[in-house]
């Protein structure tokens, strides 16, 4: 990557340890994944961080009922979200955990800075907080007695120091006014802004009702739990060195980053804390927050009590059930997870929604085209591409537009709605059929148009499916100099040679 060239940063929430990897952390890093791939097929020099938030009330009580001491209990649930983005296929940069000594020292001098530059101050807090959210809430924002999310609230009382947050109600109103796509999508947009213009009380920021978290210098006390977790962002890049050059380049000097990625019950943590604390310690604040929604199991809510929590692993299982190899099982897992809902909306997962979404767009249609018009190719002109025609397609800047602004079922569906036309128009020329004719210059050209529209399908498909898409330029032996955007205005010449085709997406039939 030149050393000039745009710098672009995102992050994943760093996921809580005081559970298992779910089907919620996989859609998020899947949806962080897809975009650094993007960016870096832009032209874009991405970093790409992800990692575990590991202190708090919730992880002492968790490692206590495991009879483990705290680190213990964070090494060996970290190491579990650490495999999943293997598994998972990030591509991720860095990982970071919140025990590292790199993220304590930053927290602290983040406090530090807070502190010297007026904001924090001492007193008692009193009210209602839940510890499965780690989260302070008011009497009007409880529902039943319980926070908003469902989780049991109790009544605290302690010593803490405050910052003070209710000083950046105006400040963080004018941010939501001049930065609109600050907050995304607009429905978390108006929810935020509608918080804010609520009113802002200052915010607890410490604890000494339990130990496991950072401590804050000569104090008894340690740092909540989001302030400490937060700061992450900023800790991967190297800060409080304000030379780093990860630092310089991907928080100072970044235009249109960083981007942190969230689920929508941590939206305000991002969007209303996290700019406040920026702006008090004068630093950059992010360029945008997007907030995305949940996925319900076959209509029902996910719950542990219930017993349906979707384990991305199991699901992975499922689909070599059928034959797939591991590789594309995992590209239809995350083709899945961003083809069917529109991102930032809830959704239902659905074994039956898969395997219809899978046999229709890609078996059927994409890996139906490339396996006749490749096969063709390869048995009727030796493998060679005989024919160039004058090619465009006018779904590519929709497929662009969709993915500047995350709409990943859109910009997939420019694709297989693009893949759909290839095959008509491939049926409707019937290379076939002109070849028992003799005209054997319109097979030629028939099947370049093919192969072509099939190169272009790969290239855009490759944020989405990296492995699968990588087989199909692979089968078009296509250099992977040649394999980003700056290279679909390019086209295969006459004399260029494929290779011996094989199906690359099989259809998923239950036994």
């Amino acid at each position: 990557m030149p050393s000039n060239a745009e710098k672009f940063y995102i992050t994943s929430p760093i996921y809580y340890v005081n559970d298992v990897p779910h089907i919620g952390h996989a859609y998020t890093s899947i949806a962080c994944d897809v975009i650094a791939r993007f960016k870096r097929l832009e032209g874009l020099d991405v970093h790409f961080l992800t990692g575990t938030d590991e202190h708090g009330q919730k992880v002492e009580k968790s490692a206590k009922m495991r009879e483990k001491n705290p680190q213990e209990f964070c090494d060996e649930f970290s190491q579990k979200f650490r495999e999943l983005a293997s598994t998972l296929n990030l591509s991720n940069n860095d990982f970071i955990r919140t025990t590292e000594e790199r993220h304590k020292k930053c927290a602290q001098k983040f406090w530090e800075i807070l502190e010297k530059n007026g904001w924090i101050y001492k007193s008692t807090y009193e009210g209602w907080y839940a510890v499965r959210d780690e989260a302070f809430y008011s009497e009007d924002e409880l529902v039943n007695g319980q926070a908003p999310t469902g989780a049991e609230v109790e009544w605290h009382k302690e010593e803490s120091y405050f910052f003070k947050l209710s000083a950046f109600q105006e400040k963080l109103l004018t941010l939501y006014e001049a930065a609109p796509d600050f907050i995304r999508p607009q429905s978390r947009f108006n929810e935020v802004v509608s918080f804010v213009k609520g009113g802002l009380k200052d915010l607890s920021i410490s604890r000494t009702s339990f130990s496991w978290g950072i401590p804050i210098p000569e104090t008894n006390h340690v740092m909540y739990v989001w302030l400490d977790a937060l700061t992450n962002y900023l800790s991967a890049l190297g800060f409080p060195n304000e030379d780093s050059d990860l630092y310089k380049n991907f928080w100072v000097n970044a235009t249109e980053s960083p981007v942190h990625m969230v689920g929508k019950d941590i939206v305000r943590f991002h969007a209303v804390y996290w700019p406040a604390f920026l702006m008090a310690a004068n630093l950059n604040i992010p360029h945008s927050v997007f907030a995305h929604g949940w996925w319900t199991n076959e209509g029902e809510k996910i719950s542990k009590s219930v017993g349906n929590v979707i384990d991305p692993h199991k699901e992975l299982e499922w689909l070599k059930s059928f034959g797939c190899s591991d590789k594309t099982a995992l590209d239809y897992l995350r083709y899945f997870l961003l083809r069917e809902i529109p991102f930032g909306n809830d959704g239902d997962y659905s074994r039956q929604s898969f395997l219809l979404r899978i046999n229709a767009e890609l078996a059927n249609n994409i890996g139906n085209l490339a396996q006749r018009s490749l096969s063709m190719i390869y048995k009727n002109c030796d493998g060679e591409i005989l024919a160039e025609v004058q090619h465009s397609n006018r779904h590519l800047e929709e497929y662009f537009v969709a993915m500047k602004n995350f709409s990943f079922e859109r910009a997939i569906g420019a694709i297989t709605t693009f893949a759909n036309e290839v095959n008509k128009n491939f049926n409707d020329a019937a290379p076939w059929n002109l070849k028992k004719e003799g005209k054997i210059s319109e097979m030629n050209e028939a099947l370049y148009l093919a192969a072509e529209s099939i190169r272009i399908i790969a290239i855009l498909l490759s944020p989405f499916m990296p492995s699968s898409a990588a087989d199909l330029l692979d089968l078009l032996n296509v250099e992977n100099s040649e394999r980003n955007f700056a290279a679909l205005g390019n086209h295969l010449k006459i004399g260029h040679k494929i290779k011996d085709p094989k199906a690359i997406f099989p259809r998923l039939i239950e036994k």
